[in-house]
């Protein structure tokens, strides 16, 4: 052989050889780099090849950035980076998608009452839960102005404890306002309290000031119970934002028919699960729908909404539809205890078929109790999103095929012609067309074999129809009220451990975004425990 050639191969061999150790080395660096330093030598990770190369080719960057006082604090740039909010919420949604259709995961009591989850889980468990966090913190950051003297709470957040920095007097707000309030701090408090010790770190050297309306409209920037479902509505002000929280009866509502929401869950579950499993569904509900409520607490959006249910269920063998009739139990010195004759208990909801939602001045606090319920949720379409709200899945009774229907109900009660004027001409008709406001809320409709709650016309005039529809489609029906029920609940979405997560990520959100005015937030503030013994400041 050769010499030249055989000296050749012995280099090219030797080459080989050194390439295969050097990124042998590398790898088992980049491991090493990956799991003691980006992860904590406690953490239990599965290293997929991107994730590992991302470590390999991009962890300079990101220890510069944490060399000095552990995690970055974007709280304190004093020059903004150019950084694509958009595309960080767009790329996270794609990968917490909630699950298609109406198939769920089985999440067992342990996991749903498990208030220690980390931040990834808490995604991987509750898929497309933190959609309006992620929606809000692409908006880029915001600034964070002192509230005035009757302005709402402001809070501060540092070092993983609470402090209340300001605070409206209790004699100026309501009974009912106090005790939101309180419940708020209390659900903060508790997600805070349970943060897990992997993600320790993401709030232990946070030092940030929350801004939290408790009222039932939203305004300017801070955590707020609602927001409008129409873009058009969407708050002009640049710094304007809304970061949606857990309504305050995932802690408790001071009301006798609902009580706390694990109560009101527990009975409702076995409620569902003693009388009404299987083939019971439909032989067993009250084949009624069923609402109560305050006639005169309406949107203006929709300022006729529940005078106008009233009137159009009167009477009718297919609604059990009632005004709360309210009398005042007894008087203390923060307001009146309040009960109402005719009220049924929360649970009590869930033995129809049907149950009628309606908002109220904005959104609803009744509607995640209606939503626990294996029954169809009829309402207009919903205006006020909540925490949850982006995951119904509305059927619009538009979309219906409803003159056979009434066809068929009109024979049943003996007439043989439609004595309308104009037969599909006009909203009185009960036939309507769905209003540019609720098409850009609710950009996408869904076929009755997946939808999840039914949006009716707003003035009620087909919901007669609709149920009459459903009545000849039992099991169209049954499959709509078991996704709500099982998307919920058996999804976990109201469950205590998805409301700590949700709180948890709420407060890294706004971390994340918030800029308080400098000189504006120089005392610590009084801490929570102390706060919460009296329920405020007189």
């Amino acid at each position: 052989m050769n010499i030249t050639n055989l000296k050749y191969r012995q280099r090219r061999r030797l080459c080989k050889l050194v390439s295969v150790i050097f990124f042998s080395c590398l790898t088992l660096w980049s491991l090493v780099q990956y799991f003691f330093v980006r992860h904590g030598s406690s953490s239990s990770v599965v290293v997929s090849f991107p994730s590992l190369f991302s470590s390999l080719f991009f962890s300079s960057s990101v220890s510069s950035s944490s060399k000095e006082g552990g995690n970055f604090d974007p709280l304190n740039r004093e020059e903004e980076e150019e950084v694509d909010y958009e595309a960080i919420a767009s790329s996270r949604a794609r990968s917490s998608l909630p699950p298609r259709g109406g198939s769920m995961r089985k999440l067992t009591d342990e996991i749903l009452n498990n208030l220690f989850l980390d931040a990834e889980t808490c995604r991987a468990t509750f898929p497309g839960l933190m959609k309006e966090i992620d929606d809000t913190v692409a908006k880029g950051p915001f600034k964070v102005k002192r509230s005035s003297d009757l302005g709402p709470m402001q809070v501060r957040i540092k070092d993983g404890k609470m402090y209340v920095l300001h605070a409206q007097r209790k004699r100026d707000l309501s009974r009912e306002m106090v005790n939101s309030r309180t419940a708020a701090l209390h659900q903060l408090h508790r997600a805070l309290l349970t943060l897990p010790p992997s993600d320790r770190s993401l709030v232990s050297d946070l030092d940030t000031i929350l801004t939290i309306n408790i009222l039932d409209t939203p305004f300017g920037t801070a955590l707020q119970y609602t927001r409008n479902a129409d873009p058009v509505h969407a708050p002009s002000d640049p710094d304007a934002r809304t970061f949606l929280i857990p309504h305050f009866s995932f802690w408790a509502w001071d009301l006798p028919f609902i009580g706390s929401i694990s109560r009101a869950a527990s009975a409702i579950t076995n409620l569902e699960t003693t009388q009404f499993q299987g083939n019971r569904w439909h032989s067993h509900k009250d084949p009624r729908a069923v609402w109560r409520g305050t006639t005169w607490f309406n949107s203006i959006h929709n300022p006729q909404l529940r005078y106008k249910l009233v009137s159009t269920a009167k009477a009718k063998p297919w609604a059990d539809v009632q005004s709360l009739e309210w009398t005042t139990t007894s008087t203390t010195g923060n307001g009146e205890n309040k009960n109402a004759t005719n009220s049924l208990a929360i649970e009590d909801f869930c033995k129809y078929k049907y149950v009628l939602h309606t908002e109220g001045i904005s959104y609803s606090g009744r509607f995640q109790f209606l939503q626990m319920c294996a029954s169809v949720t009829l309402t207009p379409p919903i205006q006020w999103m909540q925490h949850t709200t982006h995951l119904v899945k509305p059927l619009f009774s538009s979309d219906l095929d409803l003159d056979k229907a009434r066809s068929l109900r009109m024979r049943k009660d003996g007439k043989t012609k439609d004595t309308r004027a104009q037969p599909r001409k006009t909203a009185n008709d009960g036939i309507w067309t769905p209003h540019a406001r609720h098409e850009r809320a609710w950009p996408k409709r869904y076929d009755p074999k997946e939808a999840n709650i039914v949006f009716v016309s707003p003035d009620w005039s087909d919901l007669e129809d609709t149920i009459h529809w459903l009545e000849e489609h039992p099991k169209v029906a049954e499959g709509i009220a078991r996704r709500q029920r099982e998307l919920f609940v058996g999804g976990g979405y109201f469950s205590p451990a998805a409301e700590a997560c949700y709180w948890r990520e709420l407060v890294r959100g706004w971390a994340k975004m918030a800029r308080p005015e400098k000189g504006e937030f120089e005392e610590l503030g009084v801490p929570y425990e102390e706060f919460v013994l009296s329920n405020g400041w007189d």
